[in-house]
């Protein structure tokens, strides 16, 4: 309001000087003010009198997600055919896109209000329905992981701790940080271009400049549609437009989009120290399969014994839980048995017993290598052999791939690639000869 009153006092100084001579008070005023407008000075008055607009108006009431999202959208009135045919693939898979964007509903709340605070198109915060089907257990063929798909170079690169016990990359909270960081970063890296910024997202920086470099080279247009690229990536940024232009005019598409409601899904409580992730599940009133969706970094039957010192819990959760914790005795924070070593024993045969790993009695007991003697005690993870083994036994002790058959693949090749028998790829995806065409997708099991 203040700096409104004073750009115009010049104005209203020059108004009051000019009552009293009306000849000048017109030549004056029409090198002021279109000679298409008027001016009343009581007008004028009231205007300034009046409250001030915010700066960021509340959004209406009772807006589900999809709408919220849409209201950020900065990239919509941009066309291409590729975007059309990306659209057109989503509608021909309506039943699958519908399960993919629910998958979205814990972690797409969080999302949007990161990338809102950043100022960034509300577009991003559907790039992990692009990169991942919104799974944070997700896998890629080439070792990305998690919602964002982080490799591992790059993950440590921004800060993604990653070792036996967590893996930042699946941690939904870290992993959007990170990434929108990147995101940031690449964006002025290519002068506040978005579409080169989430090419290179997918490309790698040094990909897409060098793209660039090469059009200058020619005298060619370097926009990201005249630019020569990787295939996966020509194909990646129109699939982003394609799927935020379907989610911004649903009835338009035909699309009846899953119902979310804009509202906060998960809180990050603090836990002080290392918890059994089974008494957490406990505590929370809630099964551990849901608390390891939302806890996607966890490896293994516990926390990490050196942090991060937390758990992501759903909102109408955390007070129950955390009044249970500062309730709980410190001895059972952790769920032991120990152990006597007999003659005979080995580390293979216990674990087996128990039905842990040799890994995670080796890390437990600070094993350098597999020898034990007889009389000697070891401390055994109960939960590393209850529901948490079990939950982890696809999406962390083995990892689920998707693998699309390229054209010239063979059984042969693919198990070669992955380390795994071909017997064991017929058995996993139910195939009763070696033929393959190229699309088809493809179950691999990778133990770790």
């Amino acid at each position: 309001m203040t700096y409104r009153i004073l750009l115009l006092l010049p104005f209203l100084i020059l108004l009051a000087s000019c009552v009293s001579n009306p000849q000048k008070q017109k030549t004056q005023a029409a090198a002021i003010i279109p000679a298409t407008e008027t001016t009343n000075i009581d007008d004028l008055l009231e205007e300034l009198s009046a409250p001030e607009p915010e700066a960021f108006p509340a959004p209406p009431e009772n807006l589900n997600l999809w709408q919220q999202l849409a209201r950020g959208f900065q990239l919509q009135d941009i066309e291409h055919a590729n975007i059309d045919r990306e659209i057109q693939i989503f509608l021909d898979r309506r039943d699958s896109l519908t399960r993919q964007l629910k998958k979205g509903e814990p972690f797409l709340y969080h999302i949007l209000q990161e990338v809102r605070k950043r100022g960034m198109p509300s577009e991003i915060a559907l790039l992990p329905g692009v990169e991942s089907g919104f799974r944070p257990t997700a896998y890629s063929r080439h070792g990305a992981a998690g919602l964002w798909q982080f490799m591992p170079a790059t993950g440590r690169y921004f800060g993604l701790k990653q070792d036996w016990w967590y893996d930042a990359r699946r941690d939904p909270v870290e992993s959007t940080e990170a990434a929108l960081g990147y995101l940031q970063k690449l964006n002025k890296r290519f002068d506040g271009d978005w579409l080169l910024a989430i090419a290179a997202y997918n490309a790698g920086g040094g990909t897409v400049g060098r793209a660039i470099r090469k059009n200058l080279e020619q005298d060619k247009p370097i926009d990201f549609w005249s630019l020569d690229l990787p295939a996966e990536t020509r194909q990646y940024v129109p699939r982003l437009l394609a799927l935020s232009h379907i989610i911004g005019q649903p009835e338009r598409y035909g699309m009846v989009l899953p119902a979310i409601e804009n509202e906060l899904r998960f809180v990050r409580v603090p836990i002080g120290e290392q918890l059994d992730l089974k008494v957490a599940a406990e505590l929370a009133g809630m099964n551990t399969e849901d608390l390891l969706l939302l806890n996607a970094g966890l490896n293994r039957w516990a926390t990490h014994p050196d942090g991060p010192h937390y758990l992501l819990l759903p909102a109408d959760k955390a007070e129950q839980f955390s009044e249970k914790l500062a309730a709980l005795p410190e001895d059972q924070r952790l769920r032991w048995t120990r152990y006597r070593i007999k003659r005979g024993d080995n580390l293979g045969r216990i674990a087996r017993h128990y039905g842990v790993s040799v890994q995670a009695l080796m890390q437990t007991n600070h094993l350098k290598n597999h020898r034990i003697r007889a009389g000697a005690h070891l401390m055994i993870p109960l939960s590393g052999s209850t529901t948490i083994a079990a939950a982890n036994t696809i999406s962390r002790s083995n990892r689920k791939v998707r693998y699309h058959v390229r054209k010239g693949d063979s059984l042969y090749a693919i198990a070669k690639q992955f380390g795994v028998k071909v017997a064991d790829l017929k058995k996993w995806n139910r195939l009763a000869g070696d033929r393959l065409k190229p699309g088809q997708e493809l179950t691999v099991v990778r133990t770790l």
